[in-house]
C-alpha cells in the first residue's frame, strides 16, 4: 500500500492541522490546502486538533494516530500532509502507525519546487534543497533493515548502508554546490555586463499567489506561466522594458515567498534572489482582497531583511482591486513619493500610474549636469544624443555647445573619462 500511494500522480490526501493555541487559524489551514492542490493532490477530508506542544514521538500523539488510522481507512488516503514541520524520527513513527506517505510542511514545499523547476539553474538548487532535507531523514528509507533477523543469508548492511548512503548524498550536495557556484559567477558576470550599460533594475516580490507574474505579464507582455497556485513561478524572469519619459530599465520576476520558508531553500536559491537584493527599486505585490494582506506582508519583509533587501526603495502594490470595487490610485510619503498603489494586474487599470510612479524612482538615479563640448567633437554629440542623454542644448557664441544632460552614475563615470570636454557642472 505504501509503494503503491507513493506512485499516484493525484494521491488522496489527508491534511492534519495542529495548532497550539484554541483559536482556529483560518488563514494557515486555508493556505496548507493550497499547498496541497499545488502539488497535485486531492485533498479529501482535513483533521484539525488542538494540542499545547508537540508529541514527540509523533508530533499529534497516540489518540490523534488512531483517529487518523481511522479516517485513512474509511476514505482510502494515500497521504497524509501535517501543517507543520516535523522530525524524521516523528515522520517515521507515524508512516510506521498509518501506513502511508507521511509528508511535512516543509517536505510538501520542495514536492512543489521539484515540478515547477525549468531552468537549469532552477533544478540544480532544487535538488540541493531536497538532498539536504533528505540527508536527516535516512533513517525512513531503511526501516526495512529492522525487520531482518539473524542467520545465514538474513543479515543486512545496517549501519553500513545508511552511512554509504550519507557519503553519496553528501558527495551530490558537494558537487551540485560546485555546479551552482559556476551558475552564480556566471551570474554575476551577467549583472556586471548589465551595469555596463545604464539600464536599472525593478523586482517584483510578494507572497505567493499574490499576482507578481500577473503583473509581470500585462507590462512585458512575457507570457509568464501564471496561475491561481502556490509558486505557479519559480525560475526568475527578466524583460526589458520601455519606460514612457525615462528610457530603458529591467524588469525581474522572481519566486514568491512563504510562511516558515524553509532555510535550505532561501539557501539554495541565494543567487536567484540576488536579483532582488541588486535591483534599484523593489515593487512588493500584496493581494487586496486577503483577509492576511498584513501577516503577508509580513513575512516578506522578513525574507528581504534575510537577504540584505529590506533597505532599496520599496513601493507596495495592492493588487486585485478588480475583485473588492476599488478604485486604481496611488498614495505618496511625506517626502511626496509615491510608497503605493491600488491596480489590477488582471484588468490592467492602474498599470499606468505604476509606470509613472517606477519612472519617477529611477529619475532620482539620473543626476543632471551640463556640460561645455567643443565644436570639433561631433562624435562624443553623437554619443550623447545616441545614450538619450541631452534633456537640452544650445549653441555658444564661439561655437561650442552647451548642453544639459541627465545620467545615471555609470554615465557619468563614462563622460568623465571623456577628453576634449571644457567643463562638467553639476546641476
Amino acid at each position: 500500500m505504501f509503494e503503491l500511494a507513493q506512485a499516484k500522480t493525484h494521491p488522496n490526501a489527508l491534511i492534519v492541522y495542529q495548532r497550539d493555541s484554541s483559536q482556529e487559524d483560518q488563514e494557515i489551514l486555508e493556505e496548507i490546502q493550497l499547498l496541497a492542490t499545488s502539488a497535485g493532490a486531492i485533498v479529501v477530508d482535513t483533521l484539525t486538533a488542538f494540542r499545547r506542544s508537540p508529541d514527540a514521538s509523533t508530533y499529534i500523539g497516540k489518540g490523534k494516530v488512531e483517529e487518523v488510522g481511522a479516517i485513512i481507512e474509511s476514505l482510502e488516503i494515500d497521504l497524509v500532509i501535517l501543517n507543520h514541520s516535523v522530525s524524521p524520527i516523528q515522520e517515521r513513527n507515524l508512516e510506521r502507525a498509518l501506513k502511508v506517505r507521511v509528508l511535512d510542511r516543509t517536505g510538501l514545499i520542495l514536492d512543489i519546487f521539484a515540478q515547477r523547476a525549468t531552468s537549469h539553474e532552477g533544478k540544480l538548487q532544487v535538488e540541493l534543497a531536497q538532498l539536504q532535507h533528505l540527508s536527516t531523514r535516512l533513517v525512513r528509507g531503511w526501516t526495512h533493515l529492522e525487520r531482518q533477523k539473524g542467520g545465514i543469508g538474513l543479515r543486512g548492511p545496517g549501519e553500513t548502508q545508511l552511512e554509504t548512503d550519507r557519503r553519496l548524498i553528501g558527495h551530490r550536495i558537494k558537487v551540485l554546490n560546485k555546479r551552482l557556484d559556476v551558475v552564480s559567477a556566471q551570474r554575476q558576470l551577467r549583472r556586471k555586463s548589465r551595469a555596463k550599460v545604464p539600464v536599472p533594475t525593478v523586482s517584483l516580490v510578494g507572497y505567493t499567489n499574490a499576482g507578481k507574474s500577473s503583473l509581470f505579464n500585462n507590462i512585458t507582455n512575457a507570457g509568464v506561466y501564471a496561475e491561481d497556485q502556490l509558486f505557479a513561478t519559480l525560475d526568475t524572469t527578466m524583460r526589458r522594458v520601455e519606460l514612457p519619459e525615462f528610457g530603458a530599465t529591467i524588469l525581474s520576476d522572481t519566486v514568491g515567498f512563504i510562511r516558515d520558508l524553509p532555510h535550505s531553500l532561501v539557501n539554495a536559491f541565494h543567487s536567484t534572489l540576488e536579483e532582488v537584493s541588486n535591483a534599484h527599486l523593489l515593487l512588493h505585490v500584496v493581494d487586496v482582497v486577503s483577509n492576511y494582506r498584513e501577516d503577508c506582508i509580513t513575512e516578506v519583509d522578513k525574507v528581504l531583511v534575510e537577504i540584505d533587501a529590506s533597505d532599496i526603495p520599496t513601493i507596495m502594490i495592492f493588487n486585485k482591486i478588480d475583485l473588492n470595487g476599488t478604485v486604481a490610485k496611488v498614495k505618496r510619503n511625506d517626502k511626496g513619493l509615491v510608497n503605493a498603489i491600488w491596480l489590477s494586474a488582471h484588468t490592467g487599470e492602474g498599470i499606468d500610474l505604476l509606470l509613472d510612479a517606477i519612472t519617477e524612482y529611477l529619475s532620482l538615479l539620473h543626476m543632471r549636469c551640463r556640460v561645455d563640448l567643443p565644436a570639433g567633437n561631433g562624435k562624443l554629440r553623437a554619443a550623447l544624443y545616441q545614450k538619450s542623454l541631452v534633456k537640452t542644448e544650445s549653441i555658444n557664441d564661439d561655437g561650442s555647445f552647451d548642453i544639459e544632460l541627465e545620467l545615471s552614475p555609470a554615465d557619468f563615470g563614462w563622460l568623465e573619462k571623456q577628453d576634449d570636454i571644457n567643463a562638467i557642472k553639476r546641476l
